[in-house]
């Protein structure tokens, strides 16, 4: 029986476990990458390992989330950033190189090989053939002292493409297509492999941007083959020589199949506040818009900015309307400053905003109060773009220009004839931005600023559990609800004490005065809890206020595994029913909680306060079981040499 591409890729990097859907496998990382919101804490674990160099083949860190420098946070991270760099063996992309994705697809994407990255949009790079998988920044420490990534084996299913995308309709349209079935929590123990004759009509750019969404659908990754459109795309970046064919083997086996004909979908959006919350464009257009935003890991390719400058040539965005614009990385800026894009969208009123991750992550651009945003980005989450009750709406950058001229949301069916756009023979290249390690790494001094703080330490988990039940929240809560981003926390992504006292601010503004009064305690949540970024801060600093278990109807597979890494306790009810009879201000106890993990038993939840019992599971593999006993992996991997 033939191979998948999973398969395949995972069969050449196995180093433990058997490719049977839901068993624990482990295999070896070729690559990783950081950005500068979770890279500071991932070096920091990375030091406290005492590994004089990584041990991967490629190791690269980014800064392209804390950009403004309102304080000195920001600029010492990157100090610092480029000093560990420096001293450790790893490639260092300086502020204003560009975001992760976009430039790692770039410059470093091999096919075959695989990708650890700690941001949740990784899968990017499965657009070029890449098993890319986003994860907590301890994860990726771990990845860069030499030990392998574990998950559980997940379905591999089949997105059969046929077709082709008719004018105006997008790789964009195809993710929101399959948002639009399969919802955010569709994908969770699941990879998407694209296939079918209408892939080789895409070429890798609209690949990625497809790959870099599957995040939304709650997806372990997405891929697509390596073909004679990876191969191309290579060659223009002046790295043919790493190209390789990869595809499924004939009579290939999946656990699902969907199907997806290019040639009936129409321009999508996806409507506030989840990016599966999508229908036709057509439904709502006419609507008045306040912003327009072009960019993001998802959409700011050189052929997403060549076809909004070509849209925007000799027009004007509407006088009502601000309409902002932020190339994916310096390459595809200096390729559209030359070749006169860069001017067409200027005069045209379009602000050209830095080469960075931006308003995606609430960093600048909020929304008036209020007002309705377009945005040609990933996600729309409630508050995320840094104003409470904007509505945010995530279309193609085609939609979004359309809407920036008109002034309301618009079919870009209706703007004037198709755009097509022409490539050069080959991009610019130019990579004295990305500072490679230093020949002396001995003489390198690692610069700390005062708002680098040590690593809070967790204790093994104790005999019993016991305390208050902190919050009761509801479905799909993500890690922007948990831990915000935006201009005002990021910078302390690096100061734990600092940071906590953000926690669920959105959500409930005392919770963390109360887990203070009452010493830690327990969280209540719903379906999907914990979907969204990678950001393991959502773990971390819960962890430092004391909590010490999640009891959920359903996780996020990356929040759960930093959950994990911490030494929070997941569970899941035994019976959802259960979710409706507990409350927030009980308080409960799990006895003898360390020898029934250990030994299999039955675990149950005791309701002191209404005087019930309830059952609980926790699907906890034996090395999971081990990791949390310990208080943590870090604890666990001091204990256990990699």
């Amino acid at each position: 029986m033939g191979k998948n591409l999973v398969q395949k890729i995972f069969s050449s990097h196995l180093v433990s476990g058997k490719l049977k859907s839901g068993e624990e496998i482990a295999f070896t990382i070729d690559q990783t990458l950081t950005q500068d919101a979770t890279g500071t804490m991932a070096y920091l674990q990375f030091e406290a390992m005492d590994i004089l160099k990584v041990r991967t083949k490629l190791s690269v860190s980014y800064v392209d989330h804390n950009m403004l420098q309102t304080g000195f946070e920001n600029f010492d991270d990157h100090l610092f950033l480029q000093s560990i760099a420096e001293k450790y063996g790893i490639y260092f992309s300086k502020p204003g190189n560009g975001i992760c994705h976009q430039v790692h697809l770039e410059r470093f994407a091999v096919p075959g090989e695989t990708l650890l990255g700690s941001d949740s949009h990784t899968p990017t790079c499965g657009g070029l053939g890449m098993i890319a998988i986003g994860a907590g920044g301890l994860d990726i420490a771990v990845a860069m002292a030499g030990g392998p990534f574990y998950v559980s084996m997940p379905k591999v299913v089949l997105v059969k493409l046929s077709g082709v995308l008719q004018p105006w309709v997008t790789a964009k349209d195809v993710i929101l297509e399959l948002l639009r079935r399969v919802t955010v929590k569709g994908g969770v123990g699941k990879v998407f492999e694209y296939g079918g004759d209408g892939v080789k009509r895409l070429t890798v750019t609209e690949r990625a941007t497809i790959t870099n969404m599957g995040a939304e659908l709650g997806a372990l990754t997405s891929i697509f083959p390596s073909d004679a459109q990876t191969k191309k795309y290579l060659k223009m970046q002046g790295r043919a020589d790493v190209w390789k064919p990869l595809k499924a083997d004939a009579g290939a086996q999946y656990d699902e199949i969907i199907e997806i004909d290019l040639s009936a979908l129409e321009p999508l959006i996806a409507r506030p506040h989840s990016p599966d919350n999508v229908c036709r464009v057509s439904e709502v257009k006419g609507k008045k818009v306040e912003q327009v935003c072009i960019g993001s890991c998802t959409n700011s390719s050189y052929h997403d900015l060549m076809v909004a400058a070509a849209m925007l040539k000799g027009r004007k965005v509407h006088p009502e309307v601000s309409l902002t614009i932020s190339p994916g990385s310096r390459q595809v800026l200096e390729m559209i400053a030359k070749n006169g894009a860069l001017t067409d969208m200027i005069c045209a009123g379009a602000r050209v905003i830095e080469v960075a991750c931006g308003p995606c992550i609430g960093m600048g651009q909020a929304p008036p109060s209020g007002g309705v945003s377009v945005r040609s980005f990933n996600r729309n989450f409630e508050g995320r773009s840094g104003t409470a009750d904007a509505q945010v709406y995530l279309v193609s950058p085609e939609t979004a220009i359309a809407t920036a001229v008109n002034g309301v949301i618009s079919d870009p069916r209706e703007f004037r004839e198709p755009i097509f756009v022409k490539y050069p023979k080959g991009f610019t290249i130019d990579d004295t931005m990305i500072i490679p390690p230093s020949p002396k790494p001995e003489e390198v001094v690692i610069r700390r600023g005062p708002n680098i703080k040590p690593l809070p330490k967790k204790e093994p988990i104790p005999d019993t559990l016991t305390g208050t039940v902190l919050l009761k929240v509801g479905d799909n809560i993500t890690t922007d609800h948990i831990m915000p981003a935006g201009a005002k926390v990021l910078p302390l992504r690096s100061n734990i004490p600092a940071i906590s006292e953000f926690v669920f601010e959105k959500v409930d503004k005392e919770f963390v005065k109360r887990a203070k009064e009452k010493g830690g305690g327990f969280l209540i949540g719903g379906v999907n809890y914990g979907q969204g970024s990678s950001r393991e801060h959502a773990a971390l600093a819960p962890m430092y206020l004391g909590v010490k278990a999640v009891i959920a109807k359903s996780f996020a597979r990356i929040h759960r595994a930093n959950l994990i890494n911490f030494g929070i306790l997941p569970l899941t009810f035994e019976n959802e029913n259960d979710y409706d009879v507990i409350d927030q201000g009980d308080n409960i106890e799990l006895p003898e909680i360390k020898n029934k993990l250990k030994s299999g038993g039955a675990l149950v939840i005791n309701d002191l306060t209404k005087n019930k019992k309830f059952g609980v599971n926790h699907a906890l593999t034996p090395r999971e079981v081990d990791i949390l006993c310990a208080g943590g992996l870090l604890n666990f991997q001091a204990r256990c040499k990699i």
